[in-house]
């Protein structure tokens, strides 16, 4: 700095006292000269008058305070060539206590823009003597306690107004020496050594030996400068040492010597001079730990002051030239623990030592790239919570520290607009740090004004600059991390607030949903209350429930996959916990039928998985076990029942818990679920029906298997509604066409129900009957559900086909008489009944022979144990009939077992023997079903073959003969059945019999024809 102008009075640098927690004394200012600065100036050589507090300058300069408005009057800083003098001049030769406290007040020079301009706090509890005599460096050895000054004080009180010799600097490097050989021992040896230090560091200036020994030994000293701290104790303050120590170090400082920076061991002895300073207990404290060491009250405090005065100006040395700010980034590097401390005396020393840095540094801020120091956002965070401390005296210190830290922001960010403070001036990267450290400081502060505090930092900076920001995951992380320990319900808010505004922006809206789906599932109750939470304005909820829902989306058009992601789990969770909350309703209705799919999809991939089935990413789950009873499926299950809730249909929920439809849905039959559900919506809400209707057009193909079948299911079911003839055939009929030729069955029975439900709209079923040939081989499926499906469509078509087309279906019907599937035995004659039916009168005569062969096996199964098979077949049996235009007996309609009835069963056979003599062999065919595999069937054929034997044509029987007949019969007397041996027994003696009535009965047909002969 510039040295002071001769021949001018000290100015006061302020009348202003500012309050301040940290107790401040006798201000201990370094001596600031420059290397050109005269040693000899007129305010080195004025020791009287140094307590100036009585002395007010004429005209102060008024200067605007950024903080409250107000004009505050701050004349000019002072020179630091004279702080020297004075902090020499506030201690004795032994202990530099006095038994008043004095306010001082540093001096300012002219061409000085601004000084350190240290505040001092009023002391408290110290009563100040406004009648009391200024001491002058001739009134001192007149004190008893001052008295005996060494030669190193003579040295330094020498060097206040002139420079050392020659031989004075040779014995100081003497002095220093001997303490480099040997040890310290005694108070007075170590103050010493220190003053003699502090002597020498004055040489530096002007003389090259001094400089060249000081920095050959520069390590010994920094380690003499370690002992003497260590030694020094760590609860209380015992003699000025330490306070020397700071005086010493201050010193080099303003030399350019820095004792404490610049290397690791340099590095920790200022770490543990924080430390030591820092963790004093309170002053009242200490006067009681040290009532028995010193002589009075006043001594005990004043030491404690100055030593924590000499602490705060020899942090204020290091920045006073600072261009790249790495020392300030020492020092904050090292007072951020104890500016987040949870002790409160440790907090408020801490806080007033960084005010009072701050704005040294403010005062003589001078950069030059690059900038050391890259955590401004992090040091803005922590002043701003402090500003909301619950201590007053914290508060203050705080305020007035981020007063400077705003001229300092300003100064680095000049060439930015003045938007909003903070939030304009800081970098992205600061304004994370800002954020990080805000986010930190939630877990260490115990009092709920602080915690409120940190909200509304919190949410007011996000608010102005939340595009800004880079580390985003990051910041969700540590939300994430603290919410557990919030415990004001308002200040929850306000962070998860945070959390909304992140993830309204598209920018980050991806990024704050991959973390916070990146959390053990079930989500636990801190993070299911952020899901429920989130206030979202209107504009952008939609967008982010999409977003949400594309990313399980994602996981369905994975092909093929060994293990389900994990996300889609984690996002099933979280859309039930959005749906739980309601506060996302709007996007909820608008993206209704997106969410219905993508869960009812999500529930046909999670069937039959378990946690080990999905892709848990490594570490996910390492602080906790996961419990076995998750299962993927329960929570797509409540995110879609949660989902209908809250979209208000009601009437839909309650139609599948009365039919089981949440049984279906996550089991084997999901797809009968997805039915039951589409029917529900098609009944009930038409509307929203209809657009699941015209979302599902396009998306039919997409996806994995899963995905297409759970889609198709709803899609089949909707083409009811009236909606789906407007259609184009390219979206209905055709792709349904390529189903059903489609190689998975499950594709085909969709298909197939699709087809049906089509042709509910009669103008469909032109294009339908295109479809006849792959409809018609469908019935030869082994499928029964494909085959029932089939038959009934073609009842509804059999009408319009033609009659070649007819005829081939009745052949294949025809082959499925007898099916071991009860109901395509039963529907293929319904059909095959309705298609003699549909014979046009110019085909009859074409259509009667396969109309014939269908008699005997009708009128068998007329017998069968089913009695619904039973009855179709004599249904059929009577269109039979009326298709050929006869007349059944009335024995056929009988529903009781013919074989307990012969008289009917001969009636029968009797009829059906004449009506089918010379067109068709029914004892032939009867006989075929006498190896049937149900019983009822084969006792019947059995009985008909023996009672049909009897009116079967002769002519016939004597080409072929019985033997084939009772070969068969013969069989059947070995079968387990006694009812059926019985019978059998009965058939073949009946046979037999026809057999050796035949020679007998030529005989006498020879004998009339003889007779007729003349002879």
């Amino acid at each position: 700095m510039p040295q002071p102008r001769r021949g001018r009075g000290s100015r006061l640098a302020s009348t202003r006292v500012a309050s301040t927690s940290l107790p401040r004394a006798v201000p201990v200012f370094p001596r600031r000269a420059g290397r050109r600065a005269s040693l000899l100036s007129h305010a080195q050589r004025l020791t009287p008058r140094r307590h100036s507090s009585e002395l007010v300058p004429a005209e102060p300069e008024l200067r605007p305070d950024f903080r409250s408005g107000k004009w505050l009057r701050e004349p000019a800083s002072g020179d630091f060539g004279d702080w020297r003098q004075r902090l020499l001049a506030g201690m004795g030769t032994r202990h530099r206590i006095y038994d008043q406290e004095e306010l001082v007040i540093p001096y300012a020079s002219d061409s000085d823009s601004g000084s350190v301009d240290l505040q001092l706090s009023d002391l408290e509890g110290i009563q100040k003597d406004s009648s009391s005599t200024d001491l002058t460096d001739l009134e001192i050895p007149d004190i008893p306690e001052f008295s005996q000054e060494s030669f190193t004080d003579s040295l330094r009180n020498l060097n206040r107004g002139s420079p050392l010799s020659q031989t004075s600097v040779e014995r100081l490097v003497q002095s220093i020496q001997e303490v480099f050989r040997g040890k310290l021992k005694g108070e007075q040896a170590k103050l010493k050594f220190l003053r003699s230090l502090s002597s020498l560091s004055q040489t530096l200036l002007y003389d090259e030996t001094t400089e060249s020994f000081i920095h050959r030994h520069i390590a010994d000293i920094v380690h003499i400068l370690n002992v003497l701290v260590q030694e020094e104790p760590l609860n209380y303050l015992s003699s000025p040492v330490l306070q020397e120590v700071l005086v010493t170090i201050t010193e080099f400082s303003y030399q350019d010597v820095h004792l404490l920076l610049d290397s690791e061991d340099r590095d920790d002895l200022l770490n543990l001079i924080v430390k030591i300073l820092i963790t004093l207990p309170s002053v009242d404290i200490l006067i009681q730990l040290q009532g028995a060491r010193q002589s009075g009250l006043h001594n005990t405090e004043c030491l404690y002051r100055q030593t924590f005065q000499a602490f705060s100006d020899m942090l204020q040395s290091f920045v006073m030239k600072d261009p790249h700010l790495e020392k300030f980034d020492t020092i904050f590097k090292h007072m951020e623990p104890w500016l987040q401390s949870a002790k409160n005396h440790e907090r408020k020393r801490a806080t007033a030592t960084m005010a009072q840095v701050l704005k040294c540094l403010s005062r003589h801020l001078s950069l030059k790239l690059p900038l050391q120091f890259q955590r401004l956002g992090h040091l803005v965070a922590l002043m701003a919570l402090l500003c909301g401390d619950p201590v007053k005296e914290v508060a203050e210190e705080a305020a007035e520290g981020t007063h400077y830290l705003l001229h300092i922001t300003l100064r680095l960010k000049c060439k930015a607009l003045l938007k909003a403070v903070f939030e304009v001036f800081l970098s992205s990267t600061e304004l994370c740090q800002f954020v990080m450290t805000t986010l930190d400081s939630l877990k260490n502060l115990p009092y709920p004004r602080s915690q409120q505090t940190a909200g509304e930092l919190l949410i007011t900076l996000v608010k102005n600059a939340e595009s800004r920001f880079e580390k985003v995951p990051e910041i969700i992380g540590v939300i994430c991390a603290r919410l557990s320990i919030i415990c004001q319900p308002k200040v929850r808010q306000q962070v998860i607030n945070t959390v909304s505004l992140f993830i309204s922006r598209p920018k980050y809206t991806d990024i704050v949903l991959s973390h916070l789906l990146c959390h053990p599932v079930p989500y636990d109750r801190h993070l299911a209350e952020l899901w429920r939470t989130l206030e979202v304005e209107l504009p952008s909820t939609t967008w982010i429930l999409w977003r949400l829902l594309r990313k399980l989306q994602k996981c369905h058009n994975v092909v093929t996959q060994e293990k389900m992601a994990y996300v889609a789990v984690s996002v099933t969770n979280a859309l039930y916990e959005v749906f739980v909350g309601n506060k996302l309703r709007a996007a909820t209705f608008r993206l209704f039928p997106q969410l219905l799919m993508t869960l009812l999809i999500q529930i046909h991939h999670s069937i039959g998985l378990t946690m080990s089935d999905i892709s848990i990413p490594r570490g996910l789950y390492a602080e906790q076990e996961m419990s076995t009873d998750i299962i993927p499926l329960s929570f797509a299950m409540q995110a879609t029942k949660t989902l209908l809730l809250r979209t208000m249909c009601w009437q839909e929920f309650n139609i599948m818990e009365k039919n089981n439809g949440w049984t279906l849905l996550k089991g084997d039959c999901h797809l009968q679920g997805v039915f039951l559900l589409a029917n529900a919506l098609l009944e009930r809400n038409h509307l929203l029906a209809h657009r699941i209707l015209y979302l599902l057009v396009p998306l039919l193909n997409r996806g994995n298997k899963k995905h297409k079948l759970t889609a198709a299911a709803f899609f089949v079911e909707l083409l009811q509604s009236p909606v789906a003839r407007r259609l184009p055939s390219m979206y209905s009929t055709a792709r349904l066409k390529d189903w059903l030729c489609h190689g998975n069955n499950a594709f085909r029975i969709l298909a197939l129900r699709g087809l049906f439900n089509l042709l509910r709209h009669k103008e469909m079923g032109e294009n339908i009957k295109n479809l006849l040939p792959c409809l018609l081989d469908s019935l030869c499926e082994a499928d029964e559900r494909i085959v029932l499906l089939t038959i009934q469509i073609l009842l509804q078509l059999v009408q319009k086909m033609d009659f070649t087309t007819l005829a081939a279906m009745m052949k294949t019907l025809f082959s499925l008489f007898g099916d071991l599937r009860p109901d395509v035995h039963r529907f293929s004659m319904t059909l095959f009944g309705a298609s003699i039916k549909s014979v046009k009168h110019t085909h009859k005569k074409n259509a009667e022979k396969q109309v014939l062969e269908s008699l005997v096996p009708l009128l068998l199964y007329s017998q069968d144990e089913n009695d619904a098979i039973a009855q179709e077949s004599r249904q059929v049996l009577t269109i039979c009939a009326q298709f050929l235009k006869w007349k059944l007996p009335q024995e056929v309609y009988c529903e009781d077992p013919l074989y307990i009835k012969p008289d009917e069963v001969e009636t029968i056979c009797n009829f059906f023997g004449k009506k089918c003599q010379g067109k068709i062999n029914i004892l032939a065919q009867t006989l075929m079903y006498s190896k049937n595999a149900k019983l009822p069937i084969r006792r019947a054929a059995v009985l008909f073959v023996g009672l049909l034997s009897k009116f079967m044509d002769r002519s016939e029987l004597r080409i072929r003969g019985t033997e084939w007949i009772e070969n068969v019969l013969k069989d059947l007397l070995q079968d387990p059945e006694p009812s059926l041996r019985l019978i059998a027994s009965q058939a073949l003696f009946r046979v037999q019999r026809v057999g050796e009535l035949e020679p007998e009965q030529t005989v006498c047909w020879l004998r009339k024809l003889l007779g007729c002969l003349p002879t």
